[in-house]
């Protein structure tokens, strides 16, 4: 059976030959949506914890942190390679040489061979570039974006502080210097329908985007989500209203696009709604339904695709 969409764990494999699975890493960062430069309190869905561990900040080291989730992915799946994940927050937030600092020092652990860099669109001055550009020369690094929607109207309702036009630069720029882009987007955020989230789809293809993470929204205790969620202003999507939505998404993204993630990962102990966040199994099994029923791919109403084979 042919493959239906594009995704890491196979590009990866392509690539190096073997498994190699990404390993979070929290290195401590802000968000300028935190500290008060661009905003406080963050994003509409994120609390304190934001996507962090709070390790670093508990005195465990990038080294620790990765020694240990390779003793992990060892013991699960084998692996013997490794993408450390620069997770938490905004982790180009930082000074160039502090940076070139941290990730030098997940390189330097035995096995990894790349980088997953996640932050914001506003994060990423051209000094961060150089340094990324500097970086991929030697390494496998991915520059992965917060889009979230590519409505202004709905990034003014969640409190992002930038807009789509901030994010469509900072890819050009990343381009410019041949650095691969992954970029994240929610699915189901307020005030958003099939054909918003349609919309942020075929933005991303306009802009021959390399990597496409998706999410679900949800709501976590401790967000400004969870004050609408809790006077019945915030509706989510079902299930199967989610696995639809992903479908048109990947539909309209380029072909060759790497898929990194189809579905997003709550905290179970803060996680408000909705209950099937948890069922991240079934979910992907609605997806590949959906593809089948469907009868599509990745890519098919891309129009710069030109063809519904994935490469």
């Amino acid at each position: 059976m042919r493959p239906r969409y594009h995704d890491l764990n196979s590009h990866l494999r392509s690539r190096f030959g073997c498994r190699v699975q990404k390993i979070t890493v929290d290195a401590g960062f802000t968000c300028p949506n935190r500290d008060g430069t661009v905003g406080r309190g963050g994003c509409a869905y994120c609390n304190a914890r934001g996507s962090g561990t709070g390790a670093y900040a508990s005195g465990v080291s990038i080294a620790a942190q990765l020694e240990t989730g390779k003793a992990a992915m060892v013991r699960r799946y084998h692996a013997h390679r490794f993408m450390a994940y620069f997770q938490a927050f905004s982790n180009t937030y930082a000074p160039v040489e502090r940076l070139r600092e941290l990730y030098r020092r997940a390189l330097a652990v035995d096995g990894v061979v790349g980088l997953s860099i996640g932050t914001r669109p506003d994060c990423v001055p051209e000094p961060v570039l150089d340094l990324l550009q500097e970086l991929a020369r030697e390494t496998c690094i991915w520059l992965e974006l917060g889009l979230q929607s590519a409505c202004d109207r709905t990034l003014e309702r969640i409190g992002r502080g930038h807009d789509s036009a901030c994010f469509m630069r900072a890819v050009a720029a990343a381009h410019a210097r041949g650095l691969q882009v992954c970029a994240h987007v929610i699915l189901g955020l307020p005030g958003e329908g099939f054909s918003e989230m349609r919309r942020t789809a075929e933005a991303l293809a306009a802009v021959a985007i390399d990597g496409v993470k998706l999410h679900q929204l949800y709501v976590s205790a401790g967000t400004r989500l969870a004050a609408l969620h809790r006077r019945g202003e915030l509706r989510c999507l079902t299930q199967d209203e989610y696995a639809a939505a992903a479908v048109d998404v990947l539909e309209r993204i380029p072909p060759q696009a790497v898929v990194h993630r189809l579905v997003g990962d709550p905290q179970p102990d803060e996680l408000l709604a909705p209950a099937w966040s948890l069922d991240k199994a079934g979910t992907l099994r609605r997806i590949e339904a959906e593809l089948a029923r469907r009868d599509t791919v990745q890519g098919r109403l891309c129009p710069a695709a030109g063809t519904d084979r994935l490469p």
